[in-house]
């Protein structure tokens, strides 16, 4: 959306000009600097005639045959602010303008996957979006480590070979990893091990909405979304690409990767594709040089294509993805102590996941202006995702998810000043777990909701709101009550009984098997505005008040969960400590409830730039894990080839003939409590002269339990800084971010000392057979420093690779 706005930016705008020498209906004119100097490459849009031009070398532009009425330009440039400004046409009359933008330090770049218009400079809500050369000198393999430099993300990191993002300390089924604005829809928000089944190398732009975002993509999206967004459904037919080859030197990795657009008439082509391989990555550790089981390799490769028409598009697209890559810290728990578990300690376990999905995706945006209706946009997506865990060849765990999902949004023509739309939504998804480690049972997810967004621009104000209803139904035909040996360490954990051994056992009954079928309603309402109180600066309030559905895993699992060590028992039993027995729970299932407040203040332009958010979240019925303190025996076998030959007399208890493994988990049951997640974000940038820039950013999240403790694995403070030089060939970039120690923890967590990171990049640019190339050099961990991740599962025997060197080269024509 492009919002109407009066000249108060001291640009120089000369409107309703009459020029015999132009066609009739035609704006055209001249972008400058701020010194003077014509802008070339400054783009300038038209929503309502959906047009798109860039200015030539001389900056000039013109933009024909235009409806007449109100015309709302949408005016950027790279390294400058936005602008948007309004002119009015009638019939046979032209407009001749002058525009000057200003300097932003701070990169603005628009949301492209929500009905309203959001950027880090323009909207209520507070957003992030990394691209271009940012976006390419920050990925990695996975998404979560890709995304940690933004302020307010973190990273799971999982040993290298998984991450999720963090946002503001929420993750998992709190926050929604999308792909052009719909569900990756893998299971990596299931457990920390798993990966996110979509790769940035290919990625034009990943966009990060901090706090809920339910409004725009459902209850599952109450702490944030990640939209990794791409051109795999092409809407233009302009031949364009990108390459790139990297290989860094911690663990041996090997990328190349391509994206290409092209096209004929009004058919439009799209193709990409990834390879990678990476062995086990060095630690800054003279005992233990490596961390086992953190390879990888994976490729993938995506087809696209779209009709375009004068109104719109329709496009399809396949994409193949494959990962392979190791489970490090695969514990079982404590072992047996003897001879026949010797030789176990000495060689580590191969375990690792085989990830296969299958995504196709439907997009479809088409112009009406008729009826009162603008625009209608559709989004579709079927995905058959499947991951296997094998240790020492045998299939452990195969867990496997199918779903279907559809949004259409209608956007309606202006209003009384008021823009937006309505948006309908379904998902469907099924969800199984197959294996001795499996801790969830099979279960459907299906979603139906209803949304309405809305804006307004009033003077200096911009107004923002919107409110959504979904019903969620949840149900399994096959959730599991095992007989379960508990057994507990600590003699005073039974009190008032009159004697009970150090290392008490209870074994309960027999396994129960029972239906599931749960239908909640959650309900979400956002306001938000933002007040424009001088030429430069800009203050955003947004409040909100979503509700979210317990996710299956959060209620139904229960059994042993490899990647987190622990016995996992969801929110739907409930434990009797005098028997040491699980049962079905009587209690009401509630909705999780987030009250959010956030408070923006910016300074748009100038050679200072600053983004300074506060935030105040209040979680009612949050659900989360919390250590009981007890303990659960479990066993299970493989062989090779995965037959198992379980409950044969020839295997019990044989480490050498078979690949039984036994022990105990720590069991941590599911429960709620009322959360309080406070804390800020803060961005400074100077472009101290046209070559050189300095940016300070840190950020910070306390996250407790009302009625007393602290959230475990919630980041700690963070402060960085970043130099930058940049002159028409030569690029260099210096990044020095502090992570404190983390002391606030919950029972049974331990602290995590601070460390600092220091990371460089240099690059060059050149011309070679047409294309513009660059030739880079990038060091991470320049300090060889052992940092372990707070947030990470793994932090004990998995710290952050050591310094690593990468060498690459990209290429885009």
């Amino acid at each position: 959306m492009f919002h109407s706005k009066k000249t108060k930016l001291q640009l120089a705008l000369a409107t309703a000009l009459l020029s015999s020498g132009l066609n009739a209906e035609t704006i055209s004119g001249v972008i400058y600097d701020n010194n003077g100097n014509t802008l070339s490459n400054a783009t300038i849009e038209i929503a309502k005639d959906k047009v798109s031009v860039q200015t030539d070398e001389n900056g000039r532009f013109s933009i024909e045959h235009l409806t007449t009425g109100e015309n709302k330009l949408h005016i950027f440039a790279p390294g400058f602010a936005h602008l948007h400004q309004t002119v009015v046409l009638t019939s046979q009359q032209n407009a001749n303008i002058q525009v000057n933008l200003k300097r932003s330090p701070i990169e603005v770049i628009d949301i492209v996957a929500t009905p309203l218009h959001m950027s880090v400079m323009e909207s209520a809500a507070p957003v992030n979006v990394i691209a271009g050369e940012n976006l390419r000198r920050q990925q990695t393999a996975t998404l979560g480590d890709s995304l940690e430099k933004l302020a307010g993300v973190h990273t799971s990191f999982h040993a290298n070979v998984a991450s999720t993002p963090i946002i503001r300390g929420l993750s998992g089924p709190r926050v929604l990893i999308a792909q052009n604005g719909l569900d990756v829809s893998d299971v990596s928000r299931v457990g920390p091990d798993h990966s996110v089944a979509s790769e940035a190398s290919t990625a034009q732009q990943i966009e990060v909405l901090r706090g809920p975002a339910t409004l725009f993509y459902g209850s599952g999206a109450i702490g944030g979304v990640v939209n990794v967004v791409d051109q795999r459904v092409p809407t233009s037919t302009e031949t364009r690409g990108e390459w790139l080859l990297e290989t860094a030197s911690v663990n041996d990795q090997k990328l190349a990767s391509f994206n290409l657009n092209t096209g004929a008439d009004n058919v439009a082509f799209y193709a990409d594709g990834y390879w990678r391989e990476a062995n086990d990555y060095e630690i800054p550790d003279n005992e233990e040089p490596t961390v086992a089981n953190s390879d990888e390799k994976s490729n993938g490769f995506t087809l696209g294509s779209s009709y375009l028409f004068d109104s719109g598009f329709v496009g399809l697209a396949v994409e193949h993805f494959n990962r392979e890559y190791g489970i490090p810290g695969h514990s079982h728990g404590e072992e047996e102590e003897g001879e026949d578990h010797e030789h176990e300690a000495e060689e580590a376990e191969r375990v690792f996941a085989d990830l296969e999905q299958t995504r196709v995706q439907l997009l479809s945006e088409v112009d009406i202006n008729r009826h009162g209706i603008e625009k209608i946009n559709f989004r579709s997506a079927f995905t058959d995702y499947q991951h296997v865990e094998i240790e020492n060849g045998a299939v452990g765990t195969t867990f496997k998810n199918k779903s279907e999902e559809v949004r259409l949004d209608v956007l309606h023509a202006e209003y009384q000043g008021w823009t937006g739309g309505l948006s309908f939504h379904y998902k469907n998804s099924d969800i199984s777990a197959q294996g001795e480690e499996a801790f969830t049972p099979p279960s459907s997810s299906q979603t139906l909701a209803l949304a309405v967004m809305e804006e307004k621009r009033m003077g200096d104000f911009l107004f923002q709101l919107g409110a959504r209803i979904e019903q969620v139904k949840i149900s399994s035909n096959e959730v599991l009550l095992p007989a379960l040996d508990i057994h507990s360490h600590d003699e005073d954990d039974h009190e008032g009984e009159e004697h009970h051994d150090e290392d008490e056992h209870h074994e309960e009954g027999v396994d129960q098997i029972f239906n599931f079928d749960q239908t909640f309603t959650p309900v979400s309402l956002s306001a938000g505005i933002v007040w424009d109180f001088s030429q430069d600066y800009n203050l955003g309030l947004s409040l909100s008040r979503s509700e979210r559905a317990p996710s299956a895993t959060e209620l139904l699992s229960f059994g042993p969960h490899i990647g987190t060590r622990t016995y996992e028992v969801g929110a739907l039993f409930e434990l009797d400590r005098e028997h040491l027995a699980f049962e079905r729970s009587a209690n009401e299932l509630e909705l999780e409830t987030a009250n959010n407040i956030d408070l923006t203040l910016r300074k748009k332009q100038g050679n200072v730039g600053f983004v300074f958010n506060a935030f105040y979240n209040q979680i009612d019925n949050y659900y989360y894990q919390t250590a009981t303190n007890l303990f659960a025996e479990f066993s299970h076998d493989h062989e090779e080839g995965g037959d198992g030959h379980e409950g044969e007399e020839d295997h019990e208890h044989e480490g050498e003939d078979g690949h039984e493994h036994g022990g105990e988990l720590p069991i941590f049951v599911f429960q709620t409590d009322d959360v309080i997640l406070n804390g800020f974000e803060a961005q400074i940038a100077w472009q101290a002269t046209d070559v050189f820039k300095a940016t300070l950013f840190s950020d910070f999240v306390r996250a407790r339990v009302k009625n007393g403790g602290d959230l475990p694995r919630t980041p700690p403070l963070r402060f960085g800084t970043q130099l930058s030089y940049q002159d028409q060939r030569f690029s260099a970039h210096l990044d020095i971010t502090r992570y404190q120690s983390q002391n606030r923890i919950s029972a049974n967590e331990t602290a995590t000392d601070g460390y600092t990171l220091v990371e460089a990049n240099i690059a060059y640019d050149f011309q070679w057979l047409n294309q513009d190339i660059t030739a880079y050099l990038k060091v991470t961990n320049l300090t060889d420093t052992e940092a372990r991740v707070h947030t990470s599962f793994l932090k004990d025997i998995a710290p952050r690779p050591g310094r690593s060197i990468a060498l690459g080269v990209r290429g885009s024509f």
